[in-house]
């Protein structure tokens, strides 16, 4: 007969052998693709939860973290050199969103650190955003919508034109990566010329190139901000790019809020210098300028440009990928560049 005792004994050595033999993954803080899947991370990796750790952060990576190769981390997670400097073992940053600007890239490139992010699930649904920003903006829906909830229409007042018709005009894609790519696409079958300005001019790019975005404002109807937050993308667009772009021209932001010098825009706004934003991105979030408040021109959305099931299912197997990537010792799905 089996003593119950020992076999429960046996059972709780083996459970315990298991999860060690699980590779350790870091969490500092959880972001919402780890809270939704978290149980299904936990199938394949020993979790180091610190957000749940009474200790400090340096204690607790001091004590708990030496031998961690990954790290999950969101948009709400900044590593830095601080932080990098108390992981000795680490070899990889699996983001699980696309932007990577809380990470210290060039301290990730010192110590050898790749850095992935889940960019590709994203991109689709951030196209559509943008194209649906600058609709409501050109066609003056959301402002359509309160006039005749306020019984405007019923009333017989009167009502201002949509801003322009989009068929013909020429929209100017500053960052011309996925979610640029993605843009154009969309963009073609309205009927709109494309150009862009990136990095680098793309060979393989049919559109029209500006190397600088101030040229890209003046010879466009539309700005569509899609690149990502770096130091030289900081506040470039600024009133000198929005006076370029004209009173007639609408700027789309879906890329990071502080790539637009906002109190800049809020004039040019406030005097009409432009003719309008659609915005699902902003500086301080999630505090938004109160004048945008009142502005009809203005499209506001609380950057939930990719926020669907399927963006979070697809972001979660990208992710996953990539961790399984690296510990099976595979390429990485999306290796970000660190620096050209």
């Amino acid at each position: 007969m089996v003593n119950q005792s020992s076999k429960a004994t046996s059972d709780q050595s083996l459970g315990r052998q298991n999860v060690e033999e699980l590779p350790q993954l870091l969490i500092l803080h959880p972001g919402p693709i780890f809270s939704m899947h978290e149980s299904l991370f936990e199938k394949k990796f020993s979790l180091l939860k610190a957000w749940e750790s009474p200790e400090s952060i340096h204690h607790f990576l001091t004590t708990h973290a030496q031998s961690t190769r990954a790290i999950l981390c969101s948009s709400v997670t900044p590593i830095t050199a601080e932080i990098l400097s108390l992981l000795p073992s680490l070899c990889v940053i699996a983001c699980e969103n696309t932007g990577v600007e809380l990470i210290d890239l060039m301290e990730c490139r010192k110590r050898g650190i790749y850095v992935t992010n889940a960019g590709p699930a994203f991109s689709q649904d951030v196209a559509d955003m943008a194209v649906g920003l600058l609709l409501a903006v050109a066609m003056r829906i959301p402002a359509s919508d309160r006039y005749i909830r306020a019984r405007g229409w019923s009333d017989h007042q009167c009502f201002p034109p949509r801003t322009f018709k989009l068929r013909g005009k020429h929209v100017g894609i500053v960052g011309f990566g996925n979610i640029g790519s993605e843009v154009a696409k969309r963009l073609e079958a309205f009927g709109c010329k494309i150009s862009y300005n990136s990095r680098k001019q793309k060979p393989s790019i049919p559109y029209e190139f500006y190397p600088q975005v101030i040229d890209l404002a003046y010879n466009c109807n539309v700005l569509i901000i899609c690149c990502a937050l770096t130091d030289q993308t900081r506040h470039m667009i600024n009133r000198d790019v929005l006076k370029s772009l004209g009173e007639n021209g609408i700027i789309v932001n879906v890329g990071r809020g502080s790539i637009i010098h906002e109190r800049e825009l809020v004039t040019s706004l406030m005097s009409r210098e432009i003719a309008g934003a659609g915005l699902d991105v902003f500086e301080n979030e999630p505090n938004v300028p109160n004048e945008l408040f009142e502005l009809d021109n203005v499209v506001l959305t609380p950057h939930r440009g990719a926020f669907t099931e399927e963006v979070f299912s697809n972001a979660f197997k990208l992710t996953m990928a990539n961790l399984e990537a690296f510990f099976s010792n595979k390429p990485l799905i999306t290796a970000i560049k660190q620096y050209d």
